[in-house]
């Protein structure tokens, strides 16, 4: 079992119901990541759907910060099994308190389709070896990142000092950091786990929190880094909107995600 898996994993507590622990190594200052939370609430809908195993797409809101190193509850339900698509919906509660709201349609990534049938490709940007970039900075973004010892992230050496991107737009490689492949289930981890893009443009920002997420998985990730990058082109009232996608070790598209944030004062 590795830290990804121990530190997600539920126990049976009932018809729909699961116990688990959210541990305090996956922060970002106080509380915990919020791709960590909805991976812990997948592991539910999972066991609802052994033939389907692959989240295809995933929608998360979050409801109240969680509470690291503490024990939660997972409800889950099954709302449809198709032959392709397995829909559900989990509640991840701490404290008596729901903490996030999780729908998801599940699948089987491991089937391919036609060859001759239609294909769009979004190609991966041009980017530097990982060995060439800096490892994610807690300094340079204002905010402790405890994460950082479960996640290898590494930061394009353009955009890796607070502001230096002149652009809301961060780029990078990610990896589990006591070397576990990436699957479909991290994918949606390693979507909201890079520093906000608004970070390449109005530099030292702190924690900058989810309200909702969305991620669309598009397959099983080859072996090796995966390479990510997001950008926010709509800031508004203290609510920024922000896009990301992100690539396997072999330049496939893994997924695409899509998010709205709190962009928070500094105090």
């Amino acid at each position: 079992m590795t830290d990804f898996d121990n530190e997600t994993a539920l126990e049976s507590a009932g018809e729909g119901r699961w116990s688990g622990r959210v541990s305090g190594k996956w922060n970002i200052g106080d509380a915990p990541n919020g791709g960590y939370l909805v991976c812990i609430a997948m592991q539910a809908i999972r066991q609802l759907s052994p033939q389907h195993q692959d989240p295809l797409t995933v929608t998360a809101h979050y409801l109240r910060t969680g509470i690291p190193n503490a024990p939660c509850e997972v409800r889950a339900e099954s709302l449809r099994v198709g032959r392709t698509v397995s829909t559900a919906r989990a509640t991840l509660s701490q404290e008596g308190k729901s903490r996030l709201e999780v729908l998801a349609g599940f699948g089987d990534l491991s089937q391919t389709g036609d060859e001759d049938a239609p294909s769009l490709q979004i190609p991966a940007p041009e980017m530097p070896t990982s060995d060439e970039c800096p490892q994610r900075s807690a300094e340079e973004q204002g905010v402790a990142l405890p994460l950082l010892e479960r996640l290898d992230i590494r930061i394009h050496p353009d955009e890796v000092r607070a502001g230096s991107a002149g652009e809301a737009q961060v780029s990078g490689w990610i990896r589990l950091a006591d070397g576990q492949s990436p699957d479909s289930l991290t994918a949606v981890l390693f979507a909201d786990a890079f520093p906000p893009s608004v970070f390449g443009l109005l530099g030292n920002i702190g924690w900058v929190p989810t309200l909702e997420l969305t991620v669309h998985v598009r397959r099983r990730p080859s072996p090796g880094w995966v390479l990510g990058q997001l950008h926010t082109r709509d800031l508004k009232d203290g609510r920024m909107v922000e896009d990301g996608y992100l690539w396997d070790s072999n330049g496939e598209l893994l997924a695409q995600s899509r998010q709205i944030a709190l962009l928070l004062p500094r105090s």
